[in-house]
């Protein structure tokens, strides 16, 4: 097949009916002049941290050398000017004054060798012509974007610890406990919208080391009150958990005023100061402890703890006491549970506080009275955009016609399975608790049956009376599921069990990922897990929460659009495809998991998933063609029509591969359906999906707003801040539950149904109320959400099926699911 090359589809005009205010800031003044962009090479090599260090340096003490300018530096080897410099290509030798940054000494040189050449003028021309839509977007475009990035951090970063787009400040730190901290973080990118630029200004938060003394780290480590709760030696225990949690930390010695060195922590001695030796000066060997006490004249008052090993350094001793911890180092551990729980209270904040702090910001970058700004010729509005934006209509979401109310208009609101029936239900075979039968008596498990049992019932699910096991949780999980299958199916004379409900002991992710493994490729049953939590005291609305996702894991069907509401796929056999990938959890250069998920009937209620192991170098789903094809053939056999039209919904891609992508896919998903049929041409749309940026909107009336303070769900903006000519716009499908709600974005890549900015918009958020685990509006559209599902589970296998090394060389590995479970929404 000739391959083809596509363009991305240019924006149908619509109308606009409320406005809401976004976190975009207008930049009222563009530099008129050319902007100078000169590679910077520093030499030697160090971290960046250290690199704009050394430009400052570089800066102050060679003004008249720069011709009175002043250049901006992104750390790494980009330098831009609002003028050219006197010179072309120049070096100069710098001085390193002290050094604050959090980077331990490597015997740094006392000159630096700094050399500027100039690379090319950006001409600000082209970039207008783009945001009036008269233009392309040519390197230069791209060029001057990126010098606008710099111009606006330049300043801030030189003050705080800065991580791409967004700086940090110690200023309302939260302690997480055991010497982690969250600070607040605030981000900042220049964005190309119609006819303007903007700067999108937003909250973060991150983690980092508490600083100060180590021996007070120490302390919060283990978790006792204070440093003088350190009276003995440590377990071996817990010596393994502080050296775990300092290794690699940058640490100062505090023992000698006058020379401070920094040093990176290599591990902790297996011996306390009092018991490590070293040769001393006279050859004769000396304990930590005597050689501080006679060196420095420092009676140690934790002798019986560890000394602290120098990362390459030989016999580099420090008692943990002399150590003090540099600040600004990020943490970047995954945290535990009750610190993500803290995290997320300290970041979770509501759309009003959310905006205020946005506006408090300003205050610290200071646009206004920035001289780097106003070299450039550049000023940036105070006030946040207001934009135009539309309230979609809520649609009618239907249940089975048994019902006594078989039809919902949640009208943005969540809602319940009361007097509402599931379609095609199915039946449950066997309970397996992993738990055994003194913590966990079969009388409890049976209470929980019977209200589960009713509450399946009461959905229309035809539940029976399944067997009960008992087995051990670290014990042979293959084992236990075979025999609750095998009890199942002799219970049921001979016939295949359809579902084992597993009871879990706690939330730990082992034994659910060996459960769902085991089910999934190894036996060929649907498992839904519970946490023995909820079967001890069973809650109606947990029960009808379960059942759901029961009923679609067994083939059924929860609920659908009314074909009003779902009009393009109405019209004729349609198929809905989300696509996603993830990277693995073990391995920094490990391979990469592809999920393909399309819809397997016309009211697009039931889903089919078809799965890759592949590179996890790359963005593109290198076997597209053949999961495609798979999932043709699917819809094909379910409803014995092949699919005229293609929706195709695509997650995890970055701006900057939209076009690698497009052209890839497309031309694979084109070549699956040439393989099916020779002529075979369904139309096909093509839809980047997002939901990793960071816009943010605020609804001006009360009106607009749900309880949550959010703007209603069903708002969505498509003027103003998008860009300038494509198919994109901003969706908030789901009412806030709590913090400030974040919309997904949307671009058309590639359109051949005649998609209008309304039609897609409607459908987009139509298809969001019919997501098969919830009754509520989701953030997503379901075949995206649930391709995401999919390659999550892929992980869960991936530790047995997966050499990282071979999948990164290239070796695309396809999921051993069992036969099945394809047809079913195992993966829910």
């Amino acid at each position: 097949m000739e391959e083809e090359t596509f363009q991305i589809m240019k924006r149908p005009i619509e109308r606009e009916l409320t406005k809401v205010r976004t976190n975009f800031f207008e930049v009222t003044k563009l530099p008129k002049t050319k902007i100078t962009h000169y590679d910077v090479t520093i030499s030697p090599v160090v971290p960046w941290q250290l690199n704009k260090k050394l430009f400052a340096c570089f800066s102050e003490e060679n003004k008249k050398a720069l011709g009175g300018v002043k250049p901006v530096y992104d750390g790494r080897t980009n330098m831009f000017t609002h003028k050219q410099l006197p010179f072309e290509s120049k070096s100069f030798e710098v001085k390193l004054k002290k050094v604050n940054a959090p980077v331990a000494n490597k015997r740094l040189p006392k000159i630096f060798k700094i050399t500027i050449k100039k690379a090319r003028d950006i001409d600000m021309n082209d970039l207008l012509q783009f945001l009036n839509a008269k233009g392309n977007m040519t390197n230069n475009c791209k060029m001057a974007i990126n010098a606008m990035d710099i111009i606006i951090s330049h300043e801030i970063s030189a003050k705080y610890p800065t991580l791409r787009n967004s700086f940090y400040t110690p200023h309302g730190a939260r302690s997480l406990h055991e010497g982690i901290e969250a600070w607040q973080g605030y981000y900042q990118s220049a964005h190309p919208t119609r006819g303007k630029m903007m700067i999108n200004i937003d909250l973060r938060a991150t983690t980092f080391y508490e600083s100060g003394p180590l021996i007070q780290m120490v302390t919060k480590i283990l978790g006792l009150r204070s440093s003088n709760d350190l009276r003995r030696e440590l377990s071996v225990r817990d010596r393994h958990k502080v050296e775990k949690r300092i290794k690699n930390l940058i640490i100062s010695d505090n023992h000698n005023p006058e020379i401070r060195q920094k040093f990176r922590i290599a591990k902790l001695t297996q011996t306390s100061a009092s018991d490590t030796m070293f040769d001393g000066n006279n050859g004769n060997k000396i304990d930590v402890k005597t050689y501080f006490q006679n060196k420095y004249n420092r009676c140690l008052l934790y002798p019986f703890l560890p000394c602290v090993v120098i990362r390459k350094r030989k016999n580099y001793y420090f008692p943990i006491e002399v150590c003090d911890v540099i600040p600004e180092q990020r943490y970047m551990r995954k945290l535990n549970e009750i610190q993500t729980s803290d995290i997320i209270k300290f970041t979770c904040r509501p759309p009003s506080v959310w905006a205020n702090k946005i506006l408090a910001s300003l205050n610290i970058l200071n646009y206004r009275d920035n001289e780097y700004l106003k070299q450039f010729g550049m000023e940036v509005s105070n006030d946040m955009a207001v934009v135009n934006a539309r309230i979609l209509p809520t649609p009618t979401i239907q249940y089975h016609q048994s019902s006594r109310k078989n039809c919902v208009q949640p009208n943005g609101r969540s809602w319940n399975l009361r007097d509402k029936k599931v379609i095609n239900g199915a039946t449950l075979s066997s309970f397996l608790a992993f738990l055994n039968s003194k913590i966990l008596p079969d009388q409890t498990i049976k209470f929980f049956v019977r209200e589960l049992i009713t509450t399946c019932q009461d959905t229309g699910m035809d539940e029976r009376d399944p067997p009960i096991c008992h087995e051990n949780p670290i014990g042979d999980i293959e084992g236990s599921l075979k025999k609750a299958w095998l009890k199942a199916r002799d219970k049921a004379c001979g016939v295949k069990p359809q579902l084992i409900l597993c009871i879990l002991p706690n939330a730990g992710s082992y034994l659910y990922a060996e459960i769902k493994r085991i089910s999934d490729t190894v036996i060929g049953v649907a498992t839904q897990c519970v946490q023995n939590t909820h079967t001890r005291k069973p809650k109606k609305q947990y029960c009808a929460n379960v059942c759901p996702k029961m009923n679609v894991k067994l083939g059924g069907e929860n609920s659908f659009l009314i074909p009003e509401h779902i009009q393009f796929l109405a019209d004729e056999p349609t198929i809905l495809m989300g696509a996603d990938t993830h990277p693995s959890f073990g391995y920094n250069k490990g391979p990469s998991f592809a999920a393909l998920c399309g819809s397997v009937n016309v009211k697009v209620s039931r889903y089919a998933a078809s799965i890759r192991v592949q590179r996890g170098d790359t963005e593109i789903i290198v076997d597209l063609a053949n999961m495609v094809k798979e999932l043709l053939k699917t819809f094909y056999q379910t409803c014995g029509l092949k699919p005229k039209k293609n929706l195709f919904y695509r997650n995890s891609v970055s701006r900057s591969q939209f076009m690698d992508v497009l052209n890839s896919e497309l031309t694979a998903i084109k070549s699956a359906c040439q393989s099916i049929e020779a002529g075979y041409r369904p139309t096909i749309t093509f839809v980047v999906v997002q939901n990793r940026h960071h816009t943010r909107f605020f609804p001006i009336e009360g009106k607009n707003a749900d309880k949550s303070g959010n703007c209603l769900p069903g708002t969505v903006v498509d003027m103003e801040i998008t860009h300038p000519f494509e198919f994109d716009f901003y969706l908030l499908s789901h009412a806030g539950l709590q913090g400030t709600s974040r919309p997904t974005y949307y671009q058309v890549l590639y359109d051949e149904n005649g998609f209008d900015a309304n039609k897609l918009q409607m459908l987009s958020y139509n298809l969001c109320h019919i997501y098969a685990r919830c009754t509520r509006a989701v953030s997503l559209v379901p075949p995206v959400y649930y391709a995401h599902l999919a390659a999550n589970r892929a992980r869960l296998y991936s530790f047995r099926y997966t050499d990282p090394e071979s999948s990164e060389g290239g070796k695309n590995v396809a999921v051993a699911v069992k036969e099945e479970l394809r047809k079913v929404m195992y993966f829910i």
